[in-house]
Protein backbone atom coordinates (compact mmCIF):
# COMPACT_ATOMS: atom_id res chain seq x y z
CA UNK A 1 0.00 0.00 0.00
CA UNK A 2 1.28 3.44 -0.94
CA UNK A 3 0.89 6.56 1.15
CA UNK A 4 0.29 9.70 -0.76
CA UNK A 5 1.42 12.95 0.78
CA UNK A 6 -0.80 15.82 -0.08
CA UNK A 7 0.50 19.30 0.48
CA UNK A 8 -2.18 21.81 1.24
CA UNK A 9 -1.72 25.30 0.00
CA UNK A 10 -1.66 27.95 2.69
CA UNK A 11 -3.21 31.35 2.43
CA UNK A 12 -0.75 34.16 2.85
CA UNK A 13 -1.91 37.70 3.05
CA UNK A 14 -1.53 40.98 4.83
CA UNK A 15 -3.88 43.87 4.38
CA UNK A 16 -3.76 47.36 5.83
CA UNK A 17 -6.57 49.81 6.54
CA UNK A 18 -7.00 53.30 7.92
CA UNK A 19 -10.26 53.77 9.83
CA UNK A 20 -11.64 57.23 10.60
CA UNK A 21 -14.58 58.13 12.83
CA UNK A 22 -15.72 61.03 15.00
CA UNK A 23 -17.89 62.04 17.97
CA UNK A 24 -21.59 62.55 17.41
CA UNK A 25 -22.20 65.96 15.90
CA UNK A 26 -18.49 66.08 15.10
CA UNK A 27 -17.94 68.04 18.26
CA UNK A 28 -14.50 68.77 19.73
CA UNK A 29 -14.88 66.20 22.50
CA UNK A 30 -11.61 64.22 22.39
CA UNK A 31 -9.83 66.36 24.94
CA UNK A 32 -6.08 66.40 25.67
CA UNK A 33 -6.70 65.48 29.34
CA UNK A 34 -7.93 61.99 28.39
CA UNK A 35 -6.82 61.61 24.77
CA UNK A 36 -3.80 59.40 25.54
CA UNK A 37 -5.82 57.15 27.88
CA UNK A 38 -8.53 56.82 25.21
CA UNK A 39 -5.97 55.84 22.57
CA UNK A 40 -4.42 53.27 24.93
CA UNK A 41 -7.84 51.79 25.61
CA UNK A 42 -8.68 51.58 21.89
CA UNK A 43 -5.24 50.06 21.26
CA UNK A 44 -6.12 47.28 23.71
CA UNK A 45 -9.41 46.59 21.96
CA UNK A 46 -7.75 46.45 18.53
CA UNK A 47 -4.96 44.14 19.69
CA UNK A 48 -7.31 41.78 21.53
CA UNK A 49 -9.44 41.54 18.38
CA UNK A 50 -6.56 40.25 16.27
CA UNK A 51 -5.29 43.03 14.01
CA UNK A 52 -1.87 44.61 14.37
CA UNK A 53 -2.18 48.24 15.38
CA UNK A 54 0.28 50.35 13.41
CA UNK A 55 -0.77 53.86 14.45
CA UNK A 56 -3.55 55.68 16.29
CA UNK A 57 -3.98 59.42 16.58
CA UNK A 58 -6.43 62.17 15.85
CA UNK A 59 -7.80 65.52 16.74
CA UNK A 60 -10.48 66.77 19.11
CA UNK A 61 -13.11 65.93 16.49
CA UNK A 62 -11.94 62.65 14.93
CA UNK A 63 -9.72 59.57 15.29
CA UNK A 64 -7.55 57.66 12.81
CA UNK A 65 -6.67 54.01 13.40
CA UNK A 66 -4.18 52.37 11.04
CA UNK A 67 -3.91 48.59 11.27
CA UNK A 68 -2.89 45.37 9.55
CA UNK A 69 -5.38 42.53 9.36
CA UNK A 70 -6.11 39.13 7.82
CA UNK A 71 -8.83 38.38 5.21
CA UNK A 72 -11.25 36.78 7.69
CA UNK A 73 -11.26 39.84 9.94
CA UNK A 74 -14.36 42.08 9.91
CA UNK A 75 -13.55 45.78 10.12
CA UNK A 76 -17.20 46.64 10.81
CA UNK A 77 -17.19 44.45 13.94
CA UNK A 78 -14.03 46.13 15.20
CA UNK A 79 -15.41 49.63 14.65
CA UNK A 80 -18.64 48.68 16.45
CA UNK A 81 -16.69 47.23 19.39
CA UNK A 82 -14.28 50.18 19.61
CA UNK A 83 -17.08 52.75 19.49
CA UNK A 84 -19.23 50.91 22.05
CA UNK A 85 -16.47 50.23 24.55
CA UNK A 86 -14.73 53.60 24.25
CA UNK A 87 -18.00 55.55 24.61
CA UNK A 88 -18.72 53.50 27.73
CA UNK A 89 -15.22 54.30 29.06
CA UNK A 90 -15.71 58.04 28.50
CA UNK A 91 -19.17 58.03 30.08
CA UNK A 92 -18.33 55.85 33.08
CA UNK A 93 -15.28 57.98 33.90
CA UNK A 94 -17.31 61.17 33.39
CA UNK A 95 -14.56 62.68 31.28
CA UNK A 96 -17.18 64.94 29.70
CA UNK A 97 -20.37 66.55 30.95
CA UNK A 98 -23.41 64.87 29.44
CA UNK A 99 -23.54 61.64 27.49
CA UNK A 100 -20.80 60.94 24.92
CA UNK A 101 -21.56 59.03 21.71
CA UNK A 102 -19.78 58.40 18.43
CA UNK A 103 -21.35 59.49 15.16
CA UNK A 104 -22.79 56.72 13.01
CA UNK A 105 -20.62 55.47 10.18
CA UNK A 106 -16.90 55.58 9.54
CA UNK A 107 -14.38 55.79 6.73
CA UNK A 108 -12.14 52.86 5.85
CA UNK A 109 -9.35 53.04 3.29
CA UNK A 110 -6.96 50.23 2.36
CA UNK A 111 -3.27 50.46 1.55
CA UNK A 112 -0.41 48.41 0.14
CA UNK A 113 2.55 47.28 2.25
CA UNK A 114 4.73 49.77 0.39
CA UNK A 115 2.62 52.60 1.84
CA UNK A 116 3.00 51.62 5.52
CA UNK A 117 5.54 54.26 6.51
CA UNK A 118 3.81 57.10 4.69
CA UNK A 119 0.37 56.32 6.14
CA UNK A 120 1.69 55.70 9.66
CA UNK A 121 3.50 59.05 9.60
CA UNK A 122 0.38 60.72 8.24
CA UNK A 123 -1.70 59.34 11.12
CA UNK A 124 0.89 60.21 13.75
CA UNK A 125 1.23 63.78 12.43
CA UNK A 126 -2.47 64.65 12.55
CA UNK A 127 -2.05 67.70 14.76
CA UNK A 128 0.53 69.19 12.41
CA UNK A 129 -1.44 68.18 9.31
CA UNK A 130 -4.62 69.90 10.54
CA UNK A 131 -2.90 73.24 10.96
CA UNK A 132 -3.41 73.67 7.22
CA UNK A 133 -6.34 71.40 6.33
CA UNK A 134 -9.77 70.93 7.90
CA UNK A 135 -11.15 67.48 8.71
CA UNK A 136 -13.75 67.95 5.98
CA UNK A 137 -11.05 68.74 3.40
CA UNK A 138 -9.03 65.74 4.55
CA UNK A 139 -11.98 63.34 4.49
CA UNK A 140 -13.36 64.44 1.10
CA UNK A 141 -9.83 64.26 -0.33
CA UNK A 142 -9.53 60.63 0.85
CA UNK A 143 -12.94 59.75 -0.61
CA UNK A 144 -11.95 61.24 -3.94
CA UNK A 145 -8.45 59.74 -3.90
CA UNK A 146 -9.95 56.28 -3.38
CA UNK A 147 -12.74 56.93 -5.92
CA UNK A 148 -15.46 56.40 -3.33
CA UNK A 149 -18.83 57.64 -4.52
CA UNK A 150 -20.53 59.62 -1.77
CA UNK A 151 -23.54 61.79 -1.15
CA UNK A 152 -22.86 65.06 0.70
CA UNK A 153 -25.90 64.54 2.94
CA UNK A 154 -24.47 61.27 4.29
CA UNK A 155 -21.01 62.55 5.15
CA UNK A 156 -20.07 63.20 8.76
CA UNK A 157 -21.73 66.27 10.20
CA UNK A 158 -19.31 69.09 9.40
CA UNK A 159 -19.33 72.44 11.15
CA UNK A 160 -16.61 74.63 9.70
Amino acid sequence: MFKIKVKMANTYSQMYAQIIFCPKGRQNLILPVFEERLYQYITGIVRSSGPKLIAINGMKDHIHIFLGFKPHFKISDLVRDVKTASAKLINENRWLPGKFAWQEGYGCFTYAHSQLDVVAKYVMNQKEHHKTKTFREEYVQLLELFHVEYDEKYLFEFYE
